[in-house]
């Protein structure tokens, strides 16, 4: 079981870069038809200073939490599941800026009778000088040993 506890916890923040190529590679994959998402020239000339991000980019970003939150709240990465992921622009994020993801566990519940468990991770996005830039939300679920009995593992 997870230690409700842990609500409240938070990583020290951490910074990362927007590279363009890993940007890119983001946009190929999830074939990005808009030339200002793909084309340096053509964000520039729609006003932009370079590539704009696309909403779920920051999620991949924020997944690079090198303080495995999760891990120092015990909880066994390969029983997690992805529930819902959510998000809040304040501002648009391009590629070379450099952001500030600071993670924080807003709730932690449980259900189907502790078979599954909840965590709730909330993380604001900032820029080099401190603004905001997203407001990331993320729920996970994690199987407990009771889901494994009652699927005959």
């Amino acid at each position: 079981m997870i230690d409700p506890s842990f609500v409240g916890s938070t990583s020290t923040p951490f910074t990362m870069e927007v590279e363009r190529g890993r940007l890119l590679m983001f946009n190929r994959v999830v074939q990005t038809a808009e030339p200002v998402f793909t084309d340096p020239v053509a964000a520039r000339q729609a006003g932009h200073p370079d590539l704009p991000v696309p909403p779920t980019f920051l999620f991949g970003l924020d997944l690079a939490d090198p303080s495995d939150l999760l891990a120092g709240m015990g909880v066994d990465l390969s029983r997690v599941l992805h529930v819902e992921q959510g998000f809040v622009y304040h501002r648009t994020a391009y590629a070379g800026e450099t952001l500030t993801f600071a993670p924080v566990i807003t709730d932690i519940y449980s259900r189907q009778g502790g078979a599954l468990e909840f965590v709730v991770r909330d993380t604001a996005v900032t820029g080099a000088d401190g603004e905001p830039v997203a407001d990331l939300h993320q729920v996970i679920a994690v199987r407990g040993a009771a889901s494994d009995e009652e699927a005959g593992s």
